[in-house]
């Protein structure tokens, strides 16, 4: 078990003022933290369990932050704040299931402060990996959480592999919805990823919760288009109204025409490693109309092969209703 100290381990901070700068500091050197808006970063470092020797802080790049239009959609920069986003005019009239998503993350002080980016690829919270715990993401070789005596409440019910903790962004769910893709760069060049496939699961590599390797910095989130003006549907269940993780929660833009479902992504998360698109729920939906039936069809499908554990069976009905709610378009 970890102890908890009031000194940071000392590191070298590095403060680039361009993306260049900065992914050629992340090559050069080894055992590197990026920080962003810190607070993911700083619950690290004050316990002790992450002792980098750089740390490359970010906040000094502007051309990771704004909201600028791109073709027939938006470009965020993952240096933008999330009361940004929330806030944005832009955001908010076309593609306001983001800026739903964003304004419901922990408080006001901390979406001052945190970066969309932060957001996207923070850890997962699970208290034995946070608490220092030798788990099998922090290179040990057992998943306190996964065993017949575990707290494991809010864990996996779905996808886990040896490791059974979920992924915590509020904002990558609504992505995911929006069919946006996120702009990773290194030394070698730029990459794009859909936002579906950014987020990966132990069952590829225990020890991370996004594509990033070493060397990657997250510049930019692309949003297209296809989804401006949709039904959005944004719900998070949670223990306390402020603050608080997601117990559960669904993001869903769906097209109708006359009542019937035309096209449709949903994303649920805080049931996996990884934010889980419902595509066979999508499947069933389209070209059905908007009403209970297809609705509890569709909720029935998105919990199909759920295996919670010994203290989070709620979150069967909890995503089955929540996709339901989804589909139909109810108040949340």
């Amino acid at each position: 078990m970890a102890v908890i100290r009031d000194m940071i381990p000392s590191f070298e901070l590095l403060q680039p003022t361009s993306v260049d700068e900065a992914v050629d500091l992340l090559e050069q050197r080894d055992n590197t933290w990026v920080l962003a808006g810190g607070l993911d970063s700083m619950d690290w470092f004050k316990d002790r369990i992450k002792r980098p020797d750089s740390v490359v802080e970010l906040s000094g790049i502007d051309a990771l932050k704004g909201i600028r239009t791109s073709g027939d959609g938006l470009e965020i920069g993952a240096g933008t704040t999330l009361t940004e986003v929330a806030n944005s005019a832009e955001v908010q009239s076309r593609f306001g299931l983001l800026a739903q998503a964003a304004s419901e993350v922990a408080t006001p002080q901390i979406r001052n402060q945190g970066t969309l980016g932060g957001n996207l690829i923070q850890d997962t919270r699970c208290w034995y990996y946070r608490g220092g715990w030798p788990c099998y993401r922090a290179g040990g070789n057992i998943c306190y959480a996964g065993t017949s005596r575990s707290m494991n409440r809010e864990h996996c019910v779905t996808g886990a592999s040896r490791c059974v903790a979920v992924n915590g962004s509020d904002t990558a769910g609504a992505l995911i919805a929006l069919g946006a893709q996120m702009m990773v760069r290194n030394t070698s060049g730029e990459r794009v990823f859909e936002a579906e496939d950014f987020f990966i699961g132990p069952a590829i590599d225990i020890q991370r919760m996004t594509v990033l390797q070493p060397g990657d910095l997250l510049t930019h989130v692309r949003i297209p288009g296809d989804y401006a003006n949709a039904r959005f549907y944004w719900e998070k269940v949670r223990d306390r109204k402020s603050w608080d993780w997601a117990l559960v929660s669904v993001a869903a833009s769906i097209v109708e025409s006359n009542g019937t479902i035309e096209r449709a992504r949903i994303a649920v998360n805080g049931i996996a490693p990884h934010p889980v698109r419902l595509t066979d729920v999508e499947n069933l939906i389209t070209g059905m109309p908007a009403n209970n039936d297809t609705a509890d069809a569709a909720g029935s499908l998105a919990t199909r092969g759920f295996r919670p554990l010994r203290h989070n069976d709620y979150k069967v009905p909890l995503a089955r209703n929540l996709v339901r709610r989804a589909v139909r378009g109810d108040a949340a």
